[in-house]
């Protein structure tokens, strides 16, 4: 079990986990997910940790099929400017490894920011906590254990 697994038990929160064989030589995580599980790539959110310009770490999700527009989500934080954080900020602030990263059973809570193509879905996938996992998860779920946000940034 993972800290996000465990996070989502203890909520009683209803979702699914689901397996695949990780690849160590993939440089696509998300796109790696897509594949192995033949999931449509607007459904898969990967969840990137972003420094902001204000030396805060904030979690976002966006589908594997876009990117994140870091200009909007530093206009929606209040602040000059966002960039990704680095590797070691992401293992220490949340406890997970690039690839890896669950929005559930991080070390501490952070501010979440979903891309709102999400509230369109019926059902998301988001990382598990360590890669190779995978968790089926209704999305408003994001919002009611993270008390996450849905904007636009992704494009």
């Amino acid at each position: 079990m993972t800290p996000g697994i465990n996070a989502l038990k203890k909520h009683k929160v209803d979702f699914e986990i689901l397996h695949y064989e990780h690849d160590s030589n993939m440089q696509s995580f998300g796109l790696e997910v897509c594949e192995k599980l033949k999931l449509p790539a607007n459904k898969v959110f990967k969840t990137l940790m972003v420094e902001l310009a204000n030396n805060t770490l904030v979690s976002v999700l966006v589908p594997v099929s876009s990117q994140l527009n870091m200009k909007i989500l530093a206009q929606h934080m209040h602040v000059k400017s966002a960039k990704m954080a680095s590797p070691s900020q992401v293992k220490n602030s949340s406890g997970y490894v690039l690839g890896g990263v669950s929005p559930f059973g991080q070390k501490k809570l952070k501010h979440t920011i979903v891309d709102i193509s999400a509230q369109d879905l019926d059902i998301v996938y988001v990382s598990a906590g360590k890669r190779g996992l995978e968790i089926k998860i209704r999305p408003e779920v994001l919002h009611t254990l993270l008390k996450a946000s849905f904007v636009s940034i992704a494009h």
